[in-house]
Order: C-alpha cells, then sequence, then structure tokens
C-alpha cells in the first residue's frame, strides 16, 4: 500500500516497444527534462532526435538482429543507445566496465558483436589483451560518436520504420557467472516494459519527479531510468556514486526519489558534510542489492523525512517482482524488526512459488526455491540451450533464491543456492550468519562464504570489515550465543572493503576465489 503522496500523476502510454517511451514524451513534451547530466539539463526533444539518428546509422548498415555492445560508464549517449539501438532492430549488448578484459572478450565473441562503442579508457587495455578485437567495428564515446551519430540523414519525427516485434530481443545482459562462464539473458521489448509496469505499482512516478541514479546503466538497474521516462520525469544522472556529488545533486537539484544500496546510504550518513536538510525534498530511496540493518534504519528515519522501498529482483526478470513498501518499512521501524529480513510482498503482475528439489510445492514458513512465472520473465540465455532448459521449465523461472512465506505472505531470501555452504553434510545459509555477524559492535560489514576443507568439503569462513580489533574467540563466542556450531565460521578473514558486483552487491565469487588461492 503506498501513500497518497506517492501515487502517479497520471497514467503512463501505451508502448509496445523500448523507443516509444522517447517518442512519447517528446510529442508530449519536447522541452521537459529527460536528463540532467553533469548539472546541465537535456530536453526529451534533443534526447528523440539523438535516438533517431542513431536507429537510422544503425539501420543504414548490417541486419536486424545484429548485436550492438557498448562498454563506458554512465554518459547521455549510453542512454541513446539503450533506446536507439533497439529502434533498429538491433539487440545492444552493455559491457560491465568493472571486468577484466579476458572476461570482456569473451562476452563479445560469445554474443557475436559486431560493432563496439567505448570509452577509450575502457578499450585500449580489451585491444591490448586480444588483437583481433581491432578488426571489430568500433565508435569512441565523445567526440567522434558525436559525428558518427549527426551525420545520419534524418527526416521527420521517427525513428527508421524497422519491423518490430514485442518478443524481439532488446538486450543481451550478461549474469556474474557466480557458476561458471556468465550467461547471457535475452530480454525483450515485452519483458522490460512489463518490468516497468511491476516496478510503477510499488514505486510510482510523478512527471515533476527528479530521479537520482547512480548505479551503472550495463546492469538491470537501469530500468528504473526507463521508468522515469515512462511517466516523463527527469533523471539526475550519475557517472559513478560518489557521496559527496549525491548529496550536491540533492541540494541543488532537489531530487525527489533516488536508488541506493544501503551501503551508499551510509556513506551519505556518515559524509562529514552531511545534514538532514540535504534529503529534505526526497521522497524515497529504493534499495534491493542487499538487506537494510535495523540501525541504518532507525537512524535514516530520526534524521530525515525519507520513506524506503526494497525490490527482489534479477537480470533475468527485467526488473522486480517483489517490494518491502514504504509503510513496511514503518512498521519494521516501530513494531515490527523482522520485516527488514524480508523482500516484502509478491506484485500482482507475477506469480511466485517455492518448491523443493523435487519440484514439490514447499507449505508456509518451509524453504524451497522461489520460481516465478511473469510476463517480465527473459526469454531465455544467448546461444545456451541447457542453461535455459533449466531455467524456464513448464513456464516458471527458477532463480536460484531459496526462501519461505511467512503466515502474512512476505516472502523471505534465506540464500542463493550457490551461496548456500555444505559443511560435513550439513546446509548452511551464508546470510543468516551475516545477520548474527552484523549484530556485533566491532563489525562494520560481513560475508560468509565457504572455502574448500579437506574434512569437511567446505569451512564456513567470515571475511570481516571491523570498526575496531576483535579477536578471533570474541567473534566464536559472540556467534555461538545464536547459532548451532556448525554454522558457526571456523575461519576469521579480515578485509578493508568488501568488493562489490555491479548491482552493489558484495563479490562472493571473487572473494571464494581470492581466499581460496591463499589458503
Amino acid at each position: 500500500m503506498t501513500r497518497p503522496d506517492q501515487q502517479a500523476t497520471h497514467t503512463p502510454p501505451l508502448c509496445t516497444a523500448l523507443h516509444n517511451i522517447i517518442e512519447h514524451q517528446a510529442a508530449i513534451q519536447p522541452a521537459g527534462v529527460a536528463l540532467w547530466w553533469q548539472g546541465e539539463p537535456i530536453d526529451y526533444a534533443t534526447l528523440q532526435r539523438n535516438i533517431i539518428s542513431v536507429s537510422a546509422q544503425l539501420s543504414g548498415s548490417g541486419v536486424a538482429g545484429d548485436r550492438i555492445a557498448v562498454l563506458s560508464w554512465n554518459s547521455p549517449e549510453f542512454v541513446e543507445l539503450m533506446y536507439g539501438v533497439p529502434a533498429a532492430g538491433r539487440i545492444l549488448v552493455p559491457l560491465n566496465a568493472r571486468l577484466a578484459p579476458a572476461e570482456l572478450a569473451y562476452q563479445l565473441q560469445h554474443s557475436g558483436v559486431t560493432m563496439l562503442f567505448a570509452e577509450n579508457a575502457l578499450l585500449q587495455p580489451l585491444l591490448s589483451h586480444d588483437e583481433n578485437l581491432r578488426e571489430m567495428h568500433t565508435v569512441l564515446l565523445g567526440t567522434q560518436y558525436t559525428q558518427w551519430r549527426d551525420a545520419a540523414p534524418v527526416s521527420g519525427n521517427g525513428v527508421q520504420q524497422v519491423s518490430i516485434h514485442p518478443d524481439d530481443p532488446v538486450w543481451i545482459l550478461f549474469t556474474s557467472g557466480s557458476t561458471g562462464r556468465p550467461k547471457g539473458a535475452i530480454l525483450t521489448h515485452r519483458s522490460f516494459l512489463a518490468g516497468l509496469k511491476s516496478a510503477a505499482l510499488a514505486r510510482p512516478v510523478a512527471r515533476t519527479d527528479k530521479y537520482y541514479y547512480p548505479f551503472p546503466l550495463f546492469h538491470v538497474s537501469a530500468h528504473n531510468v526507463m521508468l522515469q521516462h515512462l511517466y516523463g520525469a527527469a533523471v539526475v544522472l550519475a557517472r559513478s556514486f560518489d557521496a559527496n556529488d549525491t548529496l550536491l545533486a540533492c541540494r541543488d537539484l532537489q531530487v525527489t526519489t533516488m536508488s541506493l544500496a544501503p551501503t551508499m546510504i551510509a556513506m551519505l550518513l556518515a559524509h562529514p558534510q552531511f545534514h538532514a536538510d540535504d534529503l529534505r525534498s526526497v521522497r524515497t530511496i529504493g534499495y534491493g542489492a542487499s538487506a537494510m540493518p535495523a540501525s541504518l534504519l532507525q537512524q535514516l528515519l530520526a534524521q530525515t523525512g525519507v520513506g524506503l522501498c526494497q525490490s527482489y529482483g534479477m537480470t533475468e526478470l527485467s526488473g522486480s517482482v517483489a517490494f518491502l513498501t514504504v509503510d513496511d518499512h514503518q512498521q519494521a521501524a516501530h513494531q515490527n524488526p523482522e520485516l527488514l529480513r524480508s523482500v516484502g510482498k509478491p506484485l500482482p503482475t507475477a506469480l511466485i512459488k517455492l518448491a523443493d528439489d523435487e519440484g514439490k510445492p514447499c507449505a508456509q514458513g518451509v524453504c524451497g526455491e522461489i520460481l516465478v512465472k511473469a510476463e517480465q520473465c527473459m526469454r531465455g540465455y544467448w546461444h545456451d540451450e541447457q542453461a535455459t532448459r533449466l531455467a524456464l521449465r513448464d513456464g516458471w523461472l527458477h532463480t536460484g533464491d531459496i526462501g519461505y512465506f511467512d503466515g502474512q505472505g512476505y516472502l523471505y531470501i534465506v540464500d542463493r543456492k550457490k551461496d548456500m555452504i555444505i559443511s560435513g553434510g550439513e546446509n548452511i545459509a551464508s546470510r543468516e550468519i551475516e545477520e548474527v555477524m552484523r549484530r556485533h559492535d566491532a563489525v562494520a560489514d560481513c560475508a560468509v562464504i565457504g572455502l574448500p576443507d579437506p574434512k569437511w568439503g567446505e569451512s564456513v569462513s567470515a571475511v570481516l570489515v571491523l570498526k575496531h580489533e576483535a579477536g578471533d574467540e570474541e567473534l566464536l563466542a559472540h556467534c555461538r550465543n545464536f547459532l548451532a556450531a556448525y554454522k558457526t565460521p571456523k575461519r576469521w578473514l579480515r578485509i578493508e572493503a568488501l568488493p562489490l558486483n555491479a548491482a552493489g552487491k558484495t563479490d562472493k565469487p571473487l572473494l571464494r576465489r581470492q581466499f581460496a588461492s591463499a589458503s
């Protein structure tokens, strides 16, 4: 349930393709701001004109279905490609700018990319790694891109007349690859637009909104940018997250809504220049990368009037299918702190059920794999029939997440299947241990992983970021107050900061590789 001041002020247009979103807004409010970039506004008419140019250039060469990659941090050009590539009937392949050259080369090869848009600083290490990539048609973002785009002969107000079907692929978005090679999830016009319909139910958008977006556009969270545009709002686009820049944007532009990971919120509140008035204009902050610590929620609510909204989703869902609303967070703060462990309730746009390893339904309170049936599900994995068959069975997406429902219909995530630790034949949920670890006053952040053990198969290992020193015995005693012996970490590892992936989540595969090789 949402408060009256959160309701969208108008009905979104009926769109069957992603580029229809900007096409519509440019027609009804050409001077309306679509993007704020480095303090300067870009209106919908300008964005639409550039999208038309991108589409015209791409339509003049190659064939429909060609894969077009972009390797860049956030920029207006990236946004143009988000809409312009699908408008030309091509498929965008957003590449994670944090990846190593070998990883990027694999994704380019696997998806069969024929053209690459890239920042020069990110491109050069890739070319040094693989000389063959020099043969690929590459356009450098910046002056070269602008000249390429603006050379298109454009007439009229619409994109090139390319046959577009709602089920045509628009993006191939690679997963994190935490179990083997990363897989390319195929997202379509239909799945993306269905994801926007879901998001709008829990995070309504007003045309007057100014939405701050610091996550990378090469992540599925970019659907939040499209959501703002669907309702004609303005996106304040950050190149990447910086606490000081975020506070300045809130002060100078009167930001109304934001997406931040809990770690980002903590960095804002801890910033030496932070003042509660900085967030005076902010109505809601959406998060989804990790659970919200109760102490952080209490601090935010005590100092500001900001509402919080958590979502549960993934790349294969083109967005989110369950939300813990602003009202839920208020209830958690004042009556039921256990709600913060939940990801909320499923939306009416998605069916969610739990199944055991044999595919049988799970009773209330019993853990099982989360299965989703929704229009926003991906079409499959690019050139990976086996992985597609495993993920999409009988119309249900098998998420790989383990969870349960409580008596009120709230969904709780226990762990990722791949993050479950199997030690001595016991299944151990890393999230449960992490929640216990965070209760210790010395622990700023933590990640629990399984590391190879010759006797037990895996040993429970805690990777800690500490506020102040705490010995292994002290930490062990703390855990034993709340956990069985077999769940208590056997190894205590210290680190300056936990590595994060593109979604702002702790990169556990990297930690496993790092500490397994050091053991």
